[in-house]
Order: C-alpha cells, then sequence, then structure tokens
C-alpha cells in the first residue's frame, strides 16, 4: 500500500520582506513633506514676520517659565502682592502686579521699582519674571511688573504708550501700592529694558517726548535710576549683530509692522542711544559676555558717559568662563548671577535713599 506523501506547506511571503517596501514609501512621503515645510517656511519668513515670531515665542516663553522654575528656590518668605490690576482701562493687556514686604506697615511708602519684562517684544510676561521681582521686593522695595502688548499682534509704540500709562496708574495709586512717588526705578531685561529705557528718554528729555507725541508720565526728579539687563538700544547697531541676524530682523519686522524697519522714520525713536542726555537717570546696565546684544549695552554705556550720566555697569572680559548668555543675571544658580543681583541691590540703596 502506498504511503500518502506529505504536500511541503504553500509558500507564504514574509512579512519582514514587505516591511522595507513600505518603510521606504513612507520615509519618502516623509521627506517630501519636510521639504514641503522647509520651503513654505523660507517663504513665510520672507512675506511675514508671523511664523518666525510664533516660534521664537514659543521658544521664549517655555525658556521663561523653566528660568521662573529654577528662582522659586530664591524666593523668600514674607512677600505679599496684589495682583492683576488693570492699569489702562479698556486694554485687556494692561495688568499689572505688585509685589511688597509683608511687615510693610498700611501707611508705609517705599521706594519703587517698575519693571518691563523681556521676551524680543513677540513674548514674555509678568509672571515669568515674578520671581525675580520678588527677590527684590524682599529687600525693602515695592516692585511692580507689568504686562504689555506683543508683537505681531500689536506694534510699536504701543508698549510705550502702555508703559506710560502704568506710571501714570501706580502713581494714582501709590497708598494702596505702598508707593513712594519721589523714588522711582524703572528696570527691565532684554526688549523690556529698551521700552524702559525709552520711557525714561521722555520722562528726561522734552524734546524727545515732544518729537514721540507724548507728555511724559512724572516730573524726571521723581525717577532716581535705572536697572537695565541685557537690552537693545541702538536700531542701527542691530545690523551689525550677525550672529543673531535672521532672529533680529524677524522681531524688529513684528515689533515695528514694517519689513524695510530700518528706513522706517518712527522706529528710529526706538534708538534711545540717540537721544539720552545728562539728564537721564543714573543707570545700572549688564549684558553676559556671549550675549549678541552685549555690544548693545556697551555703546549705550559708552553714550550716558560721554553726557556725564553716574553710571555702573557689569561687563565681562571676553574669555570670562563660564561663557554668559543673554540674561544671564535670572540665573541665581550661577555666582555671575549672584553678583549681578547684588550689585543691582546695592545701585538701588545709593539712588532711592530719602
Amino acid at each position: 500500500m502506498a504511503t500518502k506523501r506529505n504536500s511541503p506547506p504553500p509558500k507564504t511571503k514574509s512579512k519582514k520582506a514587505g516591511k522595507p517596501r513600505h518603510g521606504h514609501k513612507r520615509l519618502k512621503r516623509l521627506a517630501i513633506a519636510l521639504v514641503v515645510l522647509v520651503i513654505a517656511g523660507w517663504l513665510s519668513f520672507r512675506v511675514s514676520p508671523w511664523p518666525g515670531s510664533l516660534f521664537i515665542r514659543y521658544a521664549f516663553d517655555k525658556g521663561g517659565r523653566k528660568t521662573a522654575q529654577k528662582l522659586e528656590k530664591y524666593v523668600p518668605d514674607g512677600v505679599s502682592s496684589v495682583t492683576n490690576l488693570q492699569y489702562r482701562p479698556g486694554d485687556k493687556d494692561a495688568y499689572l502686579d505688585a509685589y511688597y514686604p509683608s511687615n510693610t506697615a498700611s501707611n508705609q511708602r517705599l521706594p519703587t521699582i517698575v519693571w518691563v519684562h523681556g521676551g524680543a517684544w513677540v513674548s514674555g510676561s509678568k509672571e515669568t519674571v515674578a520671581n525675580y521681582v520678588k527677590i527684590l521686593a524682599s529687600h525693602g522695595y515695592t516692585v511692580v511688573a507689568i504686562d504689555y502688548s506683543i508683537a505681531p499682534e500689536k506694534h510699536y509704540p504701543l508698549p510705550v504708550v502702555q508703559t506710560d500709562a502704568a506710571l501714570r496708574y501706580v502713581q494714582a495709586n501709590a497708598a494702596r501700592l505702598h508707593i513712594d512717588p519721589s523714588r522711582f526705578i524703572l528696570a527691565g531685561d532684554s526688549a523690556g529694558s529698551q521700552i524702559a529705557a525709552q520711557v525714561a528718554t521722555i520722562i528726561t528729555n522734552p524734546a524727545y517726548a515732544r518729537q514721540m507725541g507724548m507728555a511724559s508720565p512724572m516730573a524726571s526728579q521723581q525717577l532716581k535710576g535705572m536697572l537695565l539687563n541685557c537690552g537693545a538700544y541702538d536700531i542701527a547697531l542691530t545690523q551689525k549683530t550677525k550672529a543673531a541676524r535672521d532672529f533680529v530682523h524677524t522681531v524688529l519686522w513684528a515689533y515695528s509692522g514694517h519689513k524695510d524697519y530700518v528706513h522706517d522714520a518712527e522706529l528710529q525713536y526706538a534708538s534711545v542711544a540717540d537721544y539720552v542726555t545728562k539728564d537721564f537717570p543714573p543707570s545700572f546696565i549688564t549684558a553676559g559676555n556671549a550675549d549678541p546684544l552685549e555690544p548693545q549695552s556697551r555703546e549705550l554705556a559708552s553714550r550716558l558717559s560721554a553726557v556725564g550720566v553716574p553710571l555702573s555697569t557689569l561687563f565681562y572680559p571676553a574669555d570670562h568662563e563660564p561663557q554668559l548668555p543673554h540674561e544671564y543675571q535670572f540665573d541665581l544658580d550661577q555666582a555671575d548671577g549672584r553678583n549681578a543681583l547684588n550689585q543691582m541691590v546695592g545701585f538701588l540703596g545709593q539712588y532711592t535713599k530719602p
């Protein structure tokens, strides 16, 4: 009897063999999509400041939150606050927070720092600097942190107008916020330093105020000093900032609302280095040695020194280690950041004495 031979099992296609073909197709589609995105992004950056501005905003806001978290451990107990006060009626961007020592007597008035946050004019908020200004407040000050409109949704000179309005508001509410109107300090970081310096120029240079079409929010004698960290003060000088040229182009286009911002007659008034006089307030100026905007701080310091404004500067040699980036002063984990804070506190004590 013949035995039945077992037929070999039918051949099946290996699943593994098919994967590379499908994988190659997916990679090809992904590559095409990436090329399209790159081209679209490249074109967008040249026809509109929106894509670049929103990307910068995302990155800066993320970094700002991390910085605020790192500063939290340095905030001492005993700082009280009044938050989210609308300082300009009808303006949904115009809110401020005020901080002061909790042991301040009900009728006590303190020298007051008004801090304008940074963020390249396209990002940032009063919350990102809250922990830093709380630290300053713990040294015996009322510190006011303001929000203002950012680009590209809103344009220059609105943040300058808003800061003016904030100064008027805090004077009108001085008793509630423990503010001594005779002892103000204007302060800021990055773009906020530029805005603060521009408002100080309006306060101390009547001819410039008329050119801006604005009235000073206070007498020049009320403004006792400036804390200027890592700012930009000369639009012409930004053209020489090769390390960040595309970045600068994007944010100034967004802020001004004009692609050809270099020839924007109105934006030229943002170059405060060109308009400072001997009446500009005594100033503390600093920037890190690895900050692309460091030449801006050195240039402003040179202009102020030339007209006789009292100065306290904190700059570093090119070979200083560690290399100090933009906004280094917020890094209190590093000795250089702590040194900057200590020098600011010393400056404040010198220029806010009754």
